[in-house]
Parts: C-alpha cells; sequence; structure tokens
C-alpha cells in the first residue's frame, strides 16, 4: 500500500467495521436486568461514589427531610468558597492563578513571602530544554493543539532523568514543571502549525519571569506581545475557574486510574489531555461559540426574544445548527439550579465586551441563558432543572480575547493541570491499589470451531 492510500479507508475495513459494530453491541436492557450503572452513573444521573477527595467540592443539592433538593451551586476548593477566593484576589487588584494553584497544591491560602516565592519558583521552571521547540515542536505540526500538547508532554520524559520516580518530591517537581511549561507548549505549538499550514508568519516569544501566567500566555501569543490589563485579569479569573472540578470528572478520574497504576506523571498527564480533548468534556465552548455564529446568522432582529425562541425550538427538535438536539453551554451533569463558575465569569465578560464593543453580542448571550432553560423544560421532559454552564461565555470570552479556536480546550488544560496535579498527589499518598471497576460479562460459551470447519 502506499502512502497516499495508506489513511485511507477500504471496502474491506468498512466490512470488517460493520462485523466489529455488530459484535460489540449489547443489548441495552440488560444495563437495568444487572443494575450496572453506565457511565458510572445511576438513573438520576448522579455519580456513583468512587472515592475521597480534600481538594474541592462541587455542591449542586441538600437534603431536607429526607428529600433531595436542589440548591444554587457551589464550587469549594480546598474548604473555601471559590467565589469568595475570585472575589478576594480581584478586588487587590492581583492575579490568582499562582495564588490558587498554591492552595491547591498545599492545602493553605500562601502569604506574601510564600506566594512571592512560589511565583519564582514557577517562573524558573517556564523554561524548555534546550533545542526542544525546534526538535520537538516545529517537526510534524498537528491541526490538533491538544495532540500536539500529549506529545510534547510525553517527549519531555526523554528528557528528564527521573522520569519514573513517583515519590512525593519528584512528581511535585514534575508537576510544578507541567504547569509552567503547558502554557508555551501549546502556543507554540500553535505558531508552528499556522506557519508550516497557514503560511502566516512564524514568531516564538519568550515568557518573562515578572508576569503572571495569563499576562505570559496573551505575551507569547501575539505578534505584538501587548494586551490589556483588563484582558489580563479576565484571562487569569478564567484559568483559576477551570482549574478543578471535583474527583469526578472525566479527565481527573482518569488521572486517579492511571495513577494508580505507579506509572510516571508524563504518562498519568498525556492520558487526562487524551480524556479533556474529547468534545464531550473540553471541547464544548468551541460547540457554543459555533452555535452563536449560526444563531446570528439565521436570526434578523437579536433582541427579539420571540424569534430566539423559535431557533432554540429548532435547536432542540434538531432542524438547526448541527441538528443533534442540543442547546451548547446549557446543562451540567451535577449542577442544575445554577453554575457558581459560570455566575462568577459573567461578570467579568460584560466588562469585556463593553471594552471591545460587543454588547449587542453580549445581550443575545444573556437573552439565550435566561430563554434556554425555558424552552428546554417546555420541550422536554427533565428530571431536574437546567442552567448554563461555565461552557457557555467560556468561548465568548476567548473570542474577545482573540484566542485562535485551536487554543480553546488547550487554555482549560492549562487551567486543569492544577488540579490533574493535586490529585495524582492525593491518589499516590492514599492509595496502594490499582483501580479496577468491575464488568459483568454478558457472552456465552462458545465450542472452539477447527479453521476448516468454519463457514458464514
Amino acid at each position: 500500500m502506499n502512502n497516499e492510500n495508506y489513511y485511507e479507508i477500504t471496502p474491506e475495513i468498512v466490512r470488517l467495521a460493520g462485523m466489529t459494530e455488530e459484535g460489540n453491541r449489547i443489548d441495552s436492557q440488560l444495563y437495568t436486568e444487572y443494575d450496572v450503572k453506565r457511565g458510572l452513573r445511576d438513573l438520576n444521573g448522579k455519580g456513583v461514589l468512587a472515592g475521597l477527595t480534600n481538594i474541592s467540592d462541587v455542591r449542586a443539592n441538600k437534603i431536607v427531610n429526607g428529600e433531595q433538593v436542589p440548591i444554587e451551586g457551589e464550587l469549594f476548593y480546598r474548604g473555601y468558597n471559590v467565589r469568595d477566593l475570585v472575589r478576594g484576589f480581584t478586588s487587590e487588584e492581583r492575579f490568582g492563578f499562582e495564588e490558587v494553584t498554591y492552595l491547591l497544591l498545599f492545602n493553605k491560602l500562601p502569604d506574601r513571602r510564600e506566594l512571592a516565592a512560589f511565583s519564582e519558583l514557577l517562573a524558573k521552571y517556564r523554561t524548555l530544554p534546550t533545542s526542544f521547540v525546534r526538535d520537538i515542536i516545529m517537526k510534524a505540526p498537528s491541526p490538533d493543539m491538544m495532540n500536539t500538547l500529549a506529545r510534547s508532554v510525553l517527549t519531555l520524559y526523554s528528557y528528564d532523568n527521573n522520569a519514573n520516580d513517583i515519590s512525593t518530591p519528584n512528581v511535585l517537581r514534575q508537576c510544578l514543571q507541567l504547569i509552567s511549561l503547558f502554557p508555551l507548549l501549546s502556543v507554540y505549538g500553535y505558531q508552528a502549525y499556522r506557519h508550516y499550514h497557514d503560511g502566516k508568519s512564524l514568531y516564538i516569544h519568550s515568557p518573562k519571569d515578572e508576569l503572571s501566567t495569563a499576562e505570559n500566555i496573551l505575551r507569547v501569543l501575539r505578534a505584538n506581545k501587548t494586551y490589556t490589563p483588563l484582558e489580563a485579569r479576565i484571562l487569569d479569573v478564567a484559568l483559576v475557574l477551570h482549574m478543578e472540578h471535583g474527583g469526578g470528572n472525566n479527565s481527573t478520574f482518569t488521572t486517579h486510574v492511571v495513577s494508580s497504576s505507579g506509572t510516571d506523571t508524563y504518562s498519568v498527564i498525556a492520558a487526562a489531555i487524551g480524556s479533556l480533548k474529547g468534545p464531550r468534556h473540553g471541547g464544548a465552548n468551541l460547540k457554543v461559540i459555533d452555535m452563536f455564529a449560526d444563531m446570528q446568522a439565521n436570526i434578523r432582529d437579536w433582541h427579539d426574544e420571540d424569534e430566539i425562541k423559535d431557533y432554540l425550538r429548532r435547536l432542540l427538535n434538531k432542524e438547526a445548527f448541527d441538528r443533534q438536539g442540543l442547546i451548547y453551554g446549557m446543562g451540567h451533569a451535577v449542577y442544575s439550579l445554577s453554575d457558581p463558575r459560570e455566575q462568577i465569569f459573567r461578570t467579568f465578560v460584560e466588562k469585556l465586551a463593553i471594552e471591545k464593543g460587543l454588547e449587542n453580542e453580549f445581550a443575545m448571550y444573556t437573552t439565550v441563558a435566561k430563554l434556554g432553560p425555558q424552552v428546554i423544560a417546555d420541550e422536554r421532559k427533565i428530571y431536574k432543572g437546567v442552567c448554563c454552564n461555565v461552557d457557555f461565555y467560556s468561548g465568548l470570552v476567548y473570542q474577545m480575547l482573540g484566542l485562535p479556536k485551536e487554543l480553546y480546550t488547550p487554555i482549560f488544560a492549562i487551567a486543569r493541570m492544577v488540579g490533574w496535579s493535586a490529585h495524582r498527589l492525593e491518589e499516590l499518598n492514599n492509595n496502594s491499589k490499582i483501580i479496577r471497576p468491575a464488568y459483568k460479562p454478558v457472552c456465552e460459551d462458545r465450542k472452539y470451531v477447527p479453521i476448516n470447519s468454519r463457514h458464514d
């Protein structure tokens, strides 16, 4: 087979795929018969209890008279309400990423001296190995930055003389280095791709030690290395809100599962990146942006609530946009009345929209945020309330910041690397057994048939 046809899906592959689909199909009624929690969730969507964590807490309901009652969503990092954390550093016009990273890793808020020393340590680690950009990032650039990020992380294993050491000091050192390097790996990977595939100018800016993580992301991304204070502070808030979300989300659970095998940090983080890349996890904000672009193209009056409602109904009835029957950015596996991250973010988004002259676009988002839950409740039977999630506004923010779509999910990874690090350290310090859930076999025994006796 020549190289041109190497990746072609041939008729033979299609035939074999049909056999694969048939052989892997399981009667959905068996899940009920054997009481199997598909996706590790019960019939009400509640996650199956699979572990303990001291890192964060997601609260969306409370028990009243023995009944579970939905409440306004709250998110806690190490026992601190995220609302209070964000209010604390923004009211003092400080950047929060480094401070909250310290909290999640070490279970305490740093004082000024500790924060300064920690920020200096992160800045020291914000340096890639010699020739890494030339030899790794510039070679075979990928159209998907998450794959570029995973490849870079796995390659860093080769540069680490203590790559397999899973003692706490060494894993902490590895995690801090990856937290510092994720922005560079992501942005440089994007710059390489847009140069070699799109013919754009190539520029590789170096970060500055005295700048925050959010400032450095904007600095190394933009050709002129400039940004406004509001842009940097809103990106910083976005990073803090995406850092961590309990142990049960897919990529964090992946971190626990792979860490429990005793493997190295680079393999664990690469696995988590692969999880986050999935459109059901980290790619949702891209769908929100594309959905709104279609909405704006097909709605004549962006202020007409009846016209917007009609479009939302068509979305749910698979008659608009991608015809998947979803209003992207609406609904969450845990939250029902509100997502605290969305509520916190919304106030900052409005400020940025005013600075960018995009008040009409923000107004349309606000209208959809109000009408979406109403339309969903009218069109479908739902067991719990529906609210906007953090992805509803994050894509709009990244768009207003001029971030390319290719970096939306890597930005999520840059933030979530902190949570993954905390959970990896927690797993290694508390569990000595490999995580191995049970699966119920439902295949029947079959008698072996010699090859000459087999026939269709």
